[in-house]
């Protein structure tokens, strides 16, 4: 039984093609029993056994039969574990494994690219994929459509990322044959998505749509399932495009009950939840704990879960639940405390501080805030709300001091890449150099961009994330006449040009920066320029010389400041505007009233300011009337009864108030001789 179980296998594996793979699971089954004492009768069964479960999409039972196989299974099944591994989402063991055996066949290169991408490191995955694509020699019947379908999606998530820099613009840009292929004309959409160009997505996702509906090589199950992502994507499409009566045409077509993808029919939901416009916040935020959660390899990718979580998060601020966005933000931002520009870190701060100021604005947030920044200093996202607020408030100064002292602080810390790459972000350093030149303060934008400039030159790719920034600190360093300024200028050019060789502006802004002070570095890239000759070909010289050259006019800062003038109607004042400025001119400054018997030979008296009492001339009513006066002085001495002391040695004498006698006062200090009335008892 055993030699007929082990020879049915083997006239099995000596088929062409196997379609039932569970009579081949079963088969082995059958043939690792009867194959206990012939190792390699067992080793073969072993082997067809995980083959079997994994095209029976059984991945979890793969891994145990491979665990239960012993390590020679383990050494011949390596393409199948990893393969086990990416589809139950364990992709860093299945990395791990891949890179520890090596990937040295055409297969194992595919099976690495995929790994890669659902790991979401697409510029690893973009290398691989080119590196077949241009290795065709051992490429199988078809292969190249599925290598161009894969580069293309890879290239999308690479925008999606940020990293279109990454892309040279010879690989995107769209061949005839590519757009008559469903496949590609999506992955292509996608691309245009990223980039923010939703009409060019509109259009090539209907040409994925008339395609997919047109093609005779499908089922029509399979158009069904294949139609799904497309007609969501519309859906999404429409809705940034403003048309919401499309978009909701779009979902009508959706079945969510025939959606197998699960990541797919959580982000139609969702789409479907926010094209309702739900008007009270706490029904939409039940609304949104219905959908789904996704693990596994259907997990979605950040860019998606960074969408759902902010959606989330916003809906629960609305619903006034304040305390638990802070603690939940909060908790992931203290698990990352290296300072990063990711847009999911940057949101997670913005939503803290929201959820902090409680959705106040203006100074009240600013007194909530400010301690959380004091918490996390690194946090991008923060800063940047901060910032945001004191621009509001009219406090661009204040701002730029908050943006410098956090440059301080990266400079500061230890010296990594990371750090280094968050300083001279080009998005930091361009609002650094709008709040600059805001002020005024040129000199600071040149040495900005200087520094920047420096940085990214610094860089060992051929691209990075600061060409753009090259290329404006480049051209804005042009405007200085500093050498230092021009050459700073030039270096930056030349790493662009060896970057970009067809970069037209890369190439002229080099022949700039080097014409006057070194000739032989431009020599080389004259040929690239269009000639003057060709510029000029319409241009008649002699009429601009005859017609002179046209200035503004200058118009003087007091000028600027001066009085406004009238309103005019059609350019000139009118006749009623005329007389009231006639009228305005003839009017006199009104003349002073003088007293009625005013004599101007006559000498004022000098003495008119003081007061009548104070006055010369003052007598008072009275025969006694003026000694008395001098005796009302306020604050001056009050005559009463005197008595005359004669002092000892013949010194003379002294006059003295009298003393009261003893009980005479009516008050109430009264002295010691003093006698009080006693109450009698009653």
């Amino acid at each position: 039984m055993s030699d007929s179980a082990i020879a049915a296998l083997n006239s099995l594996l000596r088929g062409t093609s196997i379609d039932d793979h569970e009579e081949a699971l079963k088969l082995a089954n059958s043939a690792i029993k009867a194959a206990k004492g012939n190792p390699a009768d067992l080793t073969t069964a072993q082997h067809t056994r995980v083959v079997a479960l994994v095209k029976l999409d059984r991945f979890d039972d793969a891994l145990r039969a491979i665990a239960e196989g012993g390590a020679a299974l383990d050494k011949t099944c390596v393409m199948e574990k990893a393969y086990a591994l990416y589809k139950t989402g364990e992709l860093e063991a299945a990395e791990q494994l891949l890179e520890t055996t090596g990937i040295n066949t055409r297969s194992m290169k595919h099976l690495a690219a995929q790994v890669a991408y659902r790991a979401e490191k697409f510029d690893k995955a973009a290398e691989l994929y080119q590196e077949m694509a241009e290795n065709v020699e051992d490429a199988m019947y078809g292969e190249e459509n599925d290598l161009r379908i894969n580069i293309l999606a890879t290239y999308s998530q690479l925008e999606m990322q940020g990293k279109g820099w990454a892309v040279s613009e010879e690989h995107k840009k769209l061949s005839r044959d590519e757009l008559e292929v469903f496949e590609t004309a999506y992955n292509a959409a996608c691309g245009s998505i990223a980039q923010g160009d939703f009409a060019k997505a509109a259009f090539l996702f209907k040409r994925a749509r008339d395609l997919c509906e047109a093609s005779e090589d499908l089922s029509e199950e399979d158009k069904k399932a294949e139609l799904v992502p497309i007609i969501v994507q519309q859906a999404y499409v429409a809705t940034k495009l403003g048309n919401l009566e499309e978009a909701a045409r779009f979902h009508e077509e959706v079945v969510l009950s025939d959606i197998s993808d699960a990541s797919t029919k959580a982000i139609a939901q969702s789409n479907a939840l926010i094209l309702k416009s739900e008007s009270n916040p706490y029904m939409a935020q039940r609304l949104a704990d219905t959908l789904p959660v996704v693990t596994g390899n259907d997990r979605l990718f950040e860019e998606q879960a960074t969408i759902f979580r902010r959606n989330k998060y916003i809906i629960e601020l609305q619903a006034q639940k304040f305390a638990g966005v802070k603690s939940k933000t909060a908790k992931i931002l203290s698990k990352e405390a290296e300072p990063t520009i990711s847009s999911s870190k940057c949101d997670l701060g913005a939503l803290n501080a929201a959820a902090a100021s409680e959705l106040q604005t203006g100074k009240t947030a600013l007194r909530r805030i400010l301690p959380l920044l004091e918490i996390r200093p690194t946090d991008v996202g923060l800063l940047l709300t901060v910032i945001q607020l004191y621009i509001q408030l009219q406090n661009p100064a204040q701002a730029l001091n908050l943006l410098e002292a956090f440059f301080k602080r990266l400079e500061a810390a230890t010296a990594s890449e990371n750090n280094a790459d968050v300083r001279f972000a080009p998005g930091l350093v361009a609002l650094a150099v709008a709040l600059y030149r805001q002020q005024g303060r040129h000199s600071a934008v040149r040495s900005e961009l200087a520094k920047a400039a420096s940085h990214w030159q610094s860089k060992q790719k051929a691209a990075s994330s600061g060409d753009s920034l090259l290329r404006e600190a480049g051209i804005e360093l042009l405007r200085s006449t500093h050498p230092s300024d021009l050459s700073t200028a030039g270096e930056a050019f030349t790493h662009l040009v060896a970057a970009q060789p067809d970069d037209r502006t890369a190439t002229a802004g080099l022949i700039a920066s080097f014409a006057t002070s070194d000739f032989a570095k431009v020599q080389p890239y004259l040929g690239a320029l269009s000639p003057v000759e060709k510029l000029t070909a319409g241009v008649d010289v002699s009429a601009l010389l005859d017609a002179g050259v046209a200035a503004l006019p200058v118009v003087s800062h007091q000028q600027q400041q001066g009085k406004k003038r009238a309103r005019e109607d059609d350019g000139e004042t009118t006749g009623e505007q005329q007389k009231q400025q006639q009228q305005a001119a003839k009017k006199q400054r009104r003349k002073r009233k003088l007293p009625k018997n005013y004599d101007p030979a006559k000498q004022p008296d000098p003495e008119r300011w003081l007061p009548l009492r104070d006055r010369s001339s003052y007598r008072p009513k009275g025969r006694k009337g003026k000694k008395r006066a001098q005796e009302a002085t306020q604050g001056g001495y009050v005559k009463g009864d005197e008595e005359t002391l004669e002092l000892a040695g013949g010194a003379g004498s002294l006059k003295v108030e009298k003393a009261n006698p003893a009980g005479s006062g009516g008050g109430g200090g009264g002295g010691g001789g003093a006698k009080k009335k006693k109450k009698g008892k009653k």
